[in-house]
């Protein structure tokens, strides 16, 4: 999965201010080095954050998406957790929901995907309980776990199909630094809950707080931990570096999946 920022304030230093034609051709690079999937972000979720409002949100991806599904063939992903932008997206092209809350803040998602019959990724998010991420959890598998678990109900209560679920467990998101590297290397525990598992480390804070790099110079930290995931069971990878990407997957998926 690859990411375009169309927001100004990435934490990742790759936001696209107000420029269609800038995101477009960025997609179609990241699908042309072997993206299976491209996610489309308009609000910065960095650490402190501000929300922007539904109609900025929508301004700044609306016409992106909408102008990337005329070039390429690949499914978009629409980064939001705001109903009338997933509304707006799905009826504008977008092929499946990534939502950071899980349903925590608009649980009617769940209906609205259920009656596209779309995917659906749901994140484990603690930044509710640790806005400042520095509240450590007795045991953050458990807690990740038990977060995820109540997002699946809540989405199969809505009509969500269960093909159609994949999780996340939300590296970043209200955990401490340690208690991140922990869940990376703890990740085949979240097999249990038998869906695919998607990993977004890429260019994380904890890659940065661990290499002391900024986060767009962390690119083998973030291959780190994709190698680490792959290993671990997981299933889909949200990347900026798609290029180098692609090659661990190929790599790793041969020698741990037989799979060339």
């Amino acid at each position: 999965m690859g990411i375009i920022n169309v927001s100004p304030d990435s934490f990742a230093g790759d936001g696209i201010n107000n420029d269609v034609v800038s995101a477009v051709t960025q997609a179609k690079k990241l699908a042309s080095e072997g993206a299976d999937i491209i996610d489309i972000g308009g609000e910065s979720t960095r650490p402190q954050s501000t929300s922007i409002s539904v109609d900025e949100e929508l301004q700044r991806v609306i016409p992106v998406l909408r102008r990337l599904k005329k070039e390429i063939s690949l499914p978009v992903s629409i980064d939001t957790y705001k109903f009338e932008v997933a509304r707006e997206a799905l009826e504008s092209g977008a092929d499946m929901i990534n939502d950071i809350w899980g349903l925590k803040h608009e649980p009617q998602l769940a209906e609205l995907v259920a009656h596209k019959r779309v995917p659906l990724i749901l994140m484990s998010n603690q930044r509710d309980i640790s806005p400042k991420h520095n509240i450590t959890f007795p045991d953050i598998i458990s807690t990740v776990l038990s977060c995820l678990k109540q997002s699946i109900e809540q989405a199969s209560r809505a009509g969500v199909s269960q093909d159609n679920i994949i999780i996340d467990p939300g590296i970043g998101f209200g955990k401490t630094q340690e208690q991140n590297a922990e869940l990376i290397g703890r990740l085949d525990e979240l097999r249990i809950l038998q869906k695919p598992i998607l990993l977004a480390s890429s260019r994380k804070s904890m890659i940065s707080s661990i290499l002391n790099l900024p986060p767009e110079e962390c690119r083998e930290g973030t291959l780190a931990t994709t190698t680490i995931g792959i290993a671990s069971g997981v299933d889909m990878v949200r990347v900026h570096d798609v290029k180098e990407t692609v090659h661990v997957c190929q790599i790793s998926d041969a020698i741990i999946r037989g799979q060339s």
